[in-house]
């Protein structure tokens, strides 16, 4: 499950430069559950997932989206620009 996206100043700039978005997610999901869930609610096409885990128990998931679709335009309906 998604929780909320991450608006860091390292996260805009992976999505100006790399077509990225950075979430914050359980910690039991894995990288299909993320990615279908990602590609049903914003109705994009998801190239490429990269999990991490803090040694606090949080996980972020870095998504990749397609050049099809920008990840700005996901960025603003989500109000993050």
């Amino acid at each position: 499950m998604i929780r909320f996206p991450l608006n860091t100043e390292k996260g805009i700039r992976a999505m100006e430069s790399g077509n990225k978005l950075v979430f914050a997610v359980d910690r039991t999901d894995t990288k299909t559950e993320i990615k279908k869930e990602i590609e049903t609610l914003f109705k994009v096409k998801v190239v490429k997932i990269n999990t991490s885990t803090s040694l606090t128990g949080h996980k972020k998931a870095t998504v990749t989206l397609s050049p099809e679709t920008p990840a700005i335009d996901v960025a603003t309906k989500l109000g993050m620009m």
